[in-house]
């Protein structure tokens, strides 16, 4: 087996993550987001080849043995800049996303689709480094290229502005050291586990640097629920030290962890089968911010890694649909009204126009954690002045739902800890099943709707329509589950 630069960094994570990989992949919790990342990083890493100016492309499908010729090829014919550079090292194998001639030999420059430099991509440069000294180039610097999360789109894009390159070198150095007795680990811990499953305790490393697909095999003999179900700010960390002092179970917790106000209430309601908790003061104290006519309003939006458009930044939130409950008074009928902009296009000013129509000036709108809303409406306001105005003025009228769940004034076990609408709604709402976003179909949350309308351009008529009608669907279900809640809270506290 080549130990490729992956590879090692998921043994270093945890060694039987890769053992996993190898012969129980089938244990992997698929990540639904992972093809949208690596299409992403590809994206990036086919435009950051052109930082440097012209260079040469290692085939990436013609074999390992092809892609090591070729590479030499390269080095050979003086080629100064190599993307995909491709080198083996007893077993050891790494391609280079750009290998680049300085004046005193060779930069190994790592791209990668985020905004900074993390602590995991130094021990991926530092396996490169190794590989590439041990095979006789001379690496005399080690860059990381990321994207420059404030750079904004103004006219062609300006590669210089979109990347930063940060040097890594010493950092890298700091790392080298240990590369060979890494890779020596890795080696005996799948040598030694070739046969049978290894014993591995968790801890962070089933976290940190990424959250391993393994995760709930590991658990798999936890009770249930179980220290890892606590929601709120008690941190992974701390998580992982109450597990390591033997507190498992939610009565172990309310024993013996030191909760906040809110853990506590999950962990006791669930463990002692405590009814809901009503504090009806602040219930009130919410709904009689509340004004008629009221708008429920809700939006969708996606991020771009390359931004398309101008004005647009790295990962920057593009709204591209919203929808809209009108309720003209308290649990009274509704009107709906909803936007979905066009598909391969900039949706934004269509987008913000239709919503100053359609929302007038001092009333009183209602957004499910209404900071994300409140973000939109400003990063619309900043990008079009003659709209800013009436935007701002939906913006500072807007109350936020979440707030009565999110101080604890209503709880039940039903919500597992959560104060997310995805929790809330059929904790309030039981066994309706026009409220349940399960019956949905294909968008049933907001990433499914982000890639699937980033997607959108690329697909036939037919499944363009059939999408357009879905996303429809999903947003709407969001503005008219705030309604039922509002009203639902009117009932509890009458």
């Amino acid at each position: 087996m080549y130990l490729s630069k992956s590879k090692y960094t998921r043994a270093v994570q945890c060694p039987k993550m890769l053992w996993m990989d190898m012969f129980m992949p089938d244990e992997a919790v698929e990540d639904l987001n992972l093809q949208e990342i690596y299409e992403r990083g590809n994206e990036v890493g086919d435009l950051a080849r052109q930082y440097f100016g012209s260079y040469a492309l290692v085939d990436f499908g013609r074999g390992l043995d092809s892609m090591l010729s070729q590479t030499q090829e390269y080095l050979n014919a003086g080629e100064e800049n190599i993307a995909e550079a491709s080198f083996s090292f007893e077993g050891n194998f790494c391609s280079v996303d750009i290998l680049h001639k300085n004046a005193y030999g060779w930069d190994i420059v790592e791209v990668k689709s985020s905004t900074r430099v993390r602590e995991v991509y130094l021990d991926d440069m530092a396996y490169q480094c190794y590989v590439l000294r041990r095979c006789g180039i001379n690496v005399t610097g080690v860059y990381n290229m990321h994207l420059n999360g404030s750079y904004v789109r103004r006219g062609e894009l300006d590669l210089k502005q979109l990347f930063t390159v940060e040097d890594c070198t010493e950092a890298v150095a700091a790392r080298l050291p240990y590369v060979e007795g890494n890779i020596r680990g890795i080696e005996r811990f799948l040598a030694i586990a070739d046969d049978f499953e290894p014993e591995y305790g968790i801890g962070m490393h089933c976290e940190s640097p990424y959250s391993c697909a393994y995760k709930s095999y590991c658990r798999r003999s936890l009770p249930s629920p179980n220290v890892f179900d606590i929601r709120g700010r008690l941190g992974r960390k701390k998580k992982y030290e109450l597990y390591d002092n033997g507190i498992i179970t939610f009565e172990e917790a309310a024993a013996s962890a030191k909760l906040s106000k809110k853990q506590r209430l999950q962990v006791e309601t669930e463990a002692f089968g405590k009814p809901p908790t009503v504090n009806r003061k602040g219930i009130e104290k919410c709904l009689g911010e509340l004004t008629y006519p009221l708008y429920y309003l809700d939006f969708e939006t996606y991020m771009q890694a390359v931004p398309e458009y101008d004005g647009i930044s790295p990962y920057m939130q593009i709204p591209f649909q919203y929808s809209l409950h009108i309720q003209h008074e308290k649990c009274g009928e509704c009107e709906h009204r909803e936007h979905l902009g066009k598909e391969g296009t900039d949706t934004r000013r269509a987008l913000a126009e239709q919503l100053c129509r359609d929302i007038p000036r001092d009333v009183c709108s209602l957004a499910y954690n209404m900071q994300f809303e409140k973000m939109v409406i400003r990063q619309l306001a900043d990008e079009y002045p003659d709209l800013a105005p009436h935007l701002m003025n939906i913006h500072d009228n807007m109350r936020d739902l979440m707030v009565p769940f999110q101080n604890g004034d209503y709880y039940c076990r039903e919500m597992q800890g959560s104060y997310s609408i995805k929790y809330v709604l059929p904790a309030l709402c039981p066994n309706d099943p026009e409220l349940d976003y399960h019956n949905l179909d294909e968008i049933h949350h907001g990433g499914e709707a982000s890639t699937a309308f980033a997607e959108l351009h690329k697909k036939s008529p037919e499944e363009i329509e059939r999408t357009r009608k879905n996303l429809l669907a999903y947003c709407g279900l969001d503005t008219l589950a705030m309604v039922k809640i509002v009203d639902r809270l009117y009932e509890i506290i009458s």
